[in-house]
């Protein structure tokens, strides 16, 4: 058998050629079928680690377009409104309070 592959994938491989052996099938042509399997098993394996590489890939091109978007949106918000008013409207609203409380007080 081919060295190249793990101990588990090369016993599994023996497995599946014992359980489909013909009977006037020689010990080397089962061999050559479980090293078929195995490189079958083995190109499987490949396949699905390309395929997990691509959606890793895929999901992490998705969370940086979504945190460059956040950062997109909050950076229009900061430049949509004006510092100057936002600064000045808590001052103005404390001041319109107390404007009203002395009001009330002498109103009293």
């Amino acid at each position: 058998m081919n060295h190249k592959h793990s101990p588990e994938v090369q016993t599994a491989a023996m497995k599946v050629a014992k359980s489909t052996q013909k009977p006037k099938q020689t010990k080397e042509q089962t061999k050559l079928i479980a090293q078929g399997i195995e490189k079958g098993i083995a190109e499987y394996k490949k396949q699905q680690n390309i395929k997990s590489r691509e959606r890793d890939k895929a999901k992490k091109s998705l969370l940086r377009d979504k945190n460059t978007q956040n950062k997109d949106d909050l950076n229009n918000l900061n430049e949509t409104g004006d510092s100057k008013t936002i600064s000045f409207m808590p001052w103005a609203l404390l001041g319109i309070s107390w404007i009203g409380f002395v009001a009330y007080l002498n109103l009293s």
